[in-house]
């Protein structure tokens, strides 16, 4: 089902540029169950018994921020009965509900999210990721191409991995993983390759100074503000958290601030800093 998150975006921006968070991940649960009731039909087929829940019905408890939520709680009481009853439990990744009961969704890459939540309620030892990768590497394979597999990676490691650009691993799921001690493990839906473990890896090399590999983020941008004192710099990270809005290298200098943002959320960080950088 890859790639049917930009055809529900497209349609959203048939009907208008501005759509209301709420609305779009109401949309983007679509794709999801679409998913796992095939997965769970395609065992069905094969004499195999399995049931498909999506959030709401295993209570995936999130914040209400909508685009890019949080998870608070999992329920595993429905999961854990359809174990006993010898089912395998196919759940929608990337989604959660709200206090409110609306659909809430984690951002891109939230499935590794809800995997590693589910992990953590069921108390496992490790969760396994499949992906269109072995595993992590280096830097990004499609760019590099002698880029080298890792067999191990620590969790603060694959941390700076994920909050830096790499996209084989949502920040979100290794930040859980972390504090539920929970080994990941990354490796290809397409071969038997051995992937690479996400742990409490010491590398014993890792007093020396050393690089373990780089990142690219192609869905960043800066904002500028100019004449700008100091008591307005720090009311721009004070704006920006209260609109759960995330934002990296808040920089102030010469009287000229820079911030750097996620590309889809440029409109509304502008939105929100506008009296403080587009003064009357």
């Amino acid at each position: 089902m890859g790639g049917y998150t930009d055809e529900l975006i497209s349609l959203s921006k048939e009907i208008s540029p501005n759509v209301p968070k709420r609305e779009m991940d109401m949309l983007f649960t679509v794709g999801e169950q679409i998913s796992v009731s095939l997965m769970a039909m395609a065992f069905d087929k094969i004499g195999i018994p399995a049931v498909s829940l999506n959030a709401f019905q295993v209570r995936i408890l999130t914040n209400e921020n909508y685009g890019d939520a949080e998870i608070i709680k999992v329920e595993t009481d429905r999961i854990k009965k359809e174990l006993d009853e010898n089912k395998i439990v196919i759940v929608t990744g990337f989604q959660g509900v709200d206090k409110n009961n609306n659909y809430t969704t984690l951002g891109r890459g939230g499935s590794d999210t809800t995997a590693v939540a589910l992990a953590a309620a069921l108390k496992a030892d490790s969760c396994e990721i499949y992906t269109d990768v072995a595993g992590v590497y280096t830097a990004d394979p499609e760019i590099v191409n002698n880029a080298v597999k890792l067999e191990n990676i620590s969790y603060d490691e694959m941390l700076e991995f994920s909050n830096l650009g790499a996209g084989v691993l949502h920040n979100k799921s290794v930040k859980i993983a972390k504090e539920n001690n929970i080994k990941l493990i990354v490796r290809s839906s397409m071969t038997d390759e051995e992937g690479t473990i996400v742990s409490n890896f010491y590398n014993k090399y890792c007093n020396l100074p050393k690089i373990t590999g780089v990142t690219s983020n192609k869905n960043v941008v800066s904002l500028v503000g100019t004449d700008i004192n100091t008591e307005t710099k720090d009311k721009v990270s004070e704006i920006l958290e209260k609109n759960n809005l995330k934002f990296n290298n808040l920089r102030f200098t010469n009287m000229q601030i820079s911030v750097t943002v996620d590309s889809k959320d440029v409109k509304s960080c502008i939105r929100c800093l506008h009296d403080l950088f587009f003064r009357k």
